[in-house]
């Protein structure tokens, strides 16, 4: 039986380049371990993040600058003149449009540059987003949705909740270092959501449910990278998984990375 592929069920769309200043503007405690900022500015007007799993580049600023050095497109390339600023991917949360706003989730309890910054910026502080290039979008109205990940995927499974409609399924499972780092999501789909510290034994755990469905997973690349031969042993077809390297242990500003499922 030849392997579906990703083209006849997501959509990618594609926007040009924009990198914008924005105001720190609020920031609100949501558990030991995270922060969420709201960031805003009038540069925000025309922002599009359709996709639950969209990532924008976040530009710290650099010293002795009251904003960010941001990158310009120069014959189709993003180009930085002078010093290049910090810049960490995250998932916008919270759009809106009218007011010029949008949330970034930020995980604290690490010293990394952008936790700090999360941490101890004065509001009204300047910094950059720049994105998203592109997005990724699944259609919602399928028998059932996995959304699998750790702490860094928890943006976009949140995202992905408060848009699925009722008639369908959404099987959730979130590997947390601290379970008081845990959500009480809510979602129009039939959710089945667990917080576990070990995901690859709760995948190894999970029924596939019967009919039409799709598998998106984000998190630690060598996480990522052993939930694929459980799925694929249970029958889910390679094209129905997504499964997306956040970071990489070890490694600092590690981009964002499809992992494929394909054997």
């Amino acid at each position: 039986m030849p392997v579906q592929t990703l083209e006849p069920l997501v959509q990618r769309v594609r926007y040009p380049f924009a990198a914008r200043h924005v105001q720190l503007l609020a920031r609100e405690a949501l558990s030991p371990g995270f922060v969420r900022l709201t960031l805003g500015g009038t540069d925000l007007a025309g922002f599009a993040s359709p996709g639950f799993d969209d990532h924008v580049k976040l530009a710290l600023p650099q010293e002795g600058r009251d904003k960010p050095n941001l990158p310009v497109l120069v014959d189709g390339i993003p180009i930085v003149e002078g010093a290049r600023a910090t810049m960490r991917d995250y998932t916008p949360l919270n759009h809106d449009g009218a007011r010029h706003t949008v949330q970034l989730e930020f995980a604290v309890h690490g010293d990394g540059p952008a936790a700090h910054w999360a941490r101890t910026a004065p509001l009204g502080e300047w910094v950059g987003l720049v994105g998203p290039r592109g997005s990724m979008l699944i259609p919602m109205e399928l028998d059932w949705h996995l959304l699998l990940g750790d702490e860094s995927a928890m943006p976009a499974i949140e995202r992905r909740l408060a848009e699925l409609p009722e008639g369908t399924q959404a099987i959730v499972r979130v590997q947390l270092a601290d379970p008081a780092d845990g959500r009480a999501w809510r979602s129009r789909a039939a959710l089945d959501c667990v917080f576990t510290d070990s995901l690859a034994q709760a995948v190894r755990q999970l029924a596939v449910p019967a009919g039409t469905g799709f598998v998106w997973g984000g998190g630690e690349h060598a996480l990522m990278a052993a939930l694929r031969e459980p799925l694929l042993s249970k029958g889910v077809d390679a094209g129905r998984i997504r499964l997306s390297a956040y970071w990489k242990r070890g490694v600092a500003g590690h981009a964002s990375r499809s992992i494929t499922a394909s054997r």
